[in-house]
């Protein structure tokens, strides 16, 4: 057989290992997403440490790579003082009958199941800014939803 025609080995029909994708935007943390911002980076670095298997030290490295970048792009923002809605607050509102509360915080420190959402998030978009009593648009709706309370996140 020709050796134009040979494969030199597997490797060259895996799939390509990406970056893992930065969140577009400036990178705005409260002070509890710097601290887990942090807290992880020192995790990758004691976890690859302890790896010999290549493979997984290159995606332990990977994993480093997105968590030193947001590390260190990381911009605080100023503690909110409760009176309208930013990063770092809880709103309680009313949409579509239900009430709710919400988290708002950083791109890294979102946790939807937890009540925790990204200041990048369309519904937390709508409410930035926002005061108790006013009544916003949401979804093409004008009175889509209802803010009840504002809180600082402890």
């Amino acid at each position: 057989m020709s050796v134009a025609f040979r494969r030199e080995g597997d490797e060259e029909h895996l799939e390509p290992k990406f970056e893992i994708p930065i969140p577009p935007g400036p990178n705005w943390v409260t002070a509890r997403g710097a601290a887990l911002i942090r807290s992880r980076v020192a995790e990758i670095e004691a976890r690859i440490a302890g790896l010999s298997d290549e493979a997984e030290i290159k995606i332990a490295k990977r994993d480093l790579r997105y968590w030193q970048t947001r590390e260190v792009t990381a911009e605080l923002v100023a503690e909110p003082s409760g009176g309208k809605v930013e990063i770092g607050t809880r709103v309680t509102f009313r949409m579509g009958g239900k009430e709710r509360s919400l988290g708002i915080v950083g791109d890294d420190e979102a946790d939807p199941a937890g009540g925790l959402v990204s200041y990048s998030a369309p519904l937390a978009r709508a409410l930035m800014q926002a005061e108790v009593g006013d009544v916003l648009e949401f979804g093409g709706k004008d009175d889509a939803i209802e803010v009840l309370e504002i809180a600082v996140i402890a």
